[in-house]
């Protein structure tokens, strides 16, 4: 896209596209605090500019993210509702996650998954799977998305392919948010039904991200940048990626994602791209925010997001409050959670007979008295606490109420057949 090789003429040269081989190179290329810098410093007349052009580059995005853009958040919100509208019409698509494990070999400061986190961990069998699907599909849900934490021994790729298989029963759209694989990996869960891959990188801060995984094969940035790469290169149809915003400067996080984007509609342009733009919730382990990102600040980035990437599924998932979620709906997003449980068995209470307590990795045996405390509501612990916790029909009837359809399911699998 020419757009995108706007500011490689910059004397700056953010990056040489010509020396590009993944993303990892085109990464490594840019000159993020450059980037930064030349968003805060924008002129009100480059914002005009960057906001008038048809197919805007990241130098513009970096200008529509600016202060002085801030300050005509409103022009920037009825641009971007009417894009989203000429390319999506009035409709919201809604999903649900299903969350299969919260057992990980992983160690993050911000995850309420964390190895070290003392936290009730539970794996789900496939046929407890298949109920917490079928109870997602009797709510109206025919896209729902597959999660867990990452560990070999209790979710394998057979493992996944079965839970793939058994949930596409009930709903024909079925995503995974698992560990990161080999492209030889992913192939089984295409072949079983998989349809789209979502991956975070969390932070595009090296520095920050080096900090905050102190153990397991989380550890490696670069391998998790190249994700949805291989995620392709295996057939997924669908690639999601987003920063978790709490962690690193906001700004520098959202030029990366951009980036990262960038590179993804030019090389994996088979796949419809999905970006997800998360904060950080309160979880096990009680982490907080290193960096904070305002509503409003929120909203002036889906709309530059928007803006920028006209043809792209904007998420909006239940860790927004439902007063925030309401007022962007319009604005450009077009994928959205419902109705959201982070823990493992959370729509039916499966998997409650297997809970056991873990301790830096290890189980660690409660005594009688210690699970009478935790009483018979006991449940496996959740990622995060969700903020919207309105139920499916709740959030759907808010969506017409704004004059929006939606949609529960948007293909056929006979038609993609």
């Amino acid at each position: 896209m020419e757009a995108w090789n706007d500011f490689a003429a910059n004397p700056g040269q953010i990056f040489d596209e010509s020396q590009i081989v993944s993303f990892v190179s085109e990464f490594n290329s840019l000159s993020l605090a450059a980037l930064v810098e030349h968003s805060l410093g924008a002129s009100k007349a480059a914002v005009r500019e960057s906001l008038g052009k048809v197919r805007p580059g990241l130098l513009d995005f970096a200008q529509l993210i600016s202060p002085e853009a801030g300050e005509i958040l409103e022009e920037l919100g009825r641009r971007s509702q009417g894009i989203t509208q000429q390319r999506f019409g009035k409709v919201i698509r809604l999903f649900a996650p299903l969350y299969l494990s919260n057992e990980c070999v992983n160690n993050c400061k911000y995850c309420g998954f964390s190895r070290d986190n003392p936290i009730l961990r539970v794996t789900l069998t496939v046929e407890e799977v298949r109920r917490e699907a079928r109870a997602l599909a009797e709510q109206g849900f025919r896209n729902i998305l597959l999660v867990s934490g990452e560990h070999p021994r209790f979710v394998s790729t057979n493992y996944l392919a079965d839970c793939v298989r058994a949930v596409r029963e009930e709903a024909p759209g079925v995503s995974l948010e698992v560990g990161p694989m080999e492209s030889e990996e992913y192939r089984p869960l295409v072949q079983a039904g998989g349809e789209g891959l979502v991956v975070y990188q969390e932070t595009y801060d090296r520095a920050i991200y080096a900090d905050l995984h102190t153990a397991g094969p989380k550890r490696n940035f670069e391998w998790r940048l190249e994700t949805p790469e291989r995620a392709y290169a295996a057939g997924f149809r669908r690639l999601g990626i987003g920063a978790l915003f709490g962690l690193g400067d906001w700004r520098q996080e959202a030029l990366s994602v951009a980036a990262h984007a960038g590179y993804l509609l030019r090389h994996c342009w088979k796949a419809q791209l999905s970006i997800s733009l998360p904060r950080l919730r309160p979880s096990a382990g009680e982490f907080e925010p290193l960096t904070h990102l305002s509503d409003r600040e929120l909203t002036q980035l889906l709309c530059a997001f928007r803006l920028t990437f006209p043809d792209v599924a904007l998420v909006l998932s239940t860790r927004e409050p439902p007063r925030l979620r309401d007022g962007l709906m319009a604005l450009g997003v077009t994928l959205m959670s419902a109705g959201s449980h982070t823990e493992p068995g959370g729509y039916t209470g499966a998997g409650k007979d297997k809970l056991h307590h873990t301790e830096r990795g290890r189980i660690v045996e409660l005594g009688a008295s210690e699970w009478a405390r935790l009483g018979a509501a006991a449940q496996a612990t959740g990622q995060f606490q969700t903020a919207d916790e309105r139920s499916p029909r709740e959030v759907a009837e808010l969506i017409r109420r704004q004059g929006y359809e939606p949609v529960w399911k948007d293909w056929d699998a006979a038609l993609s057949a």
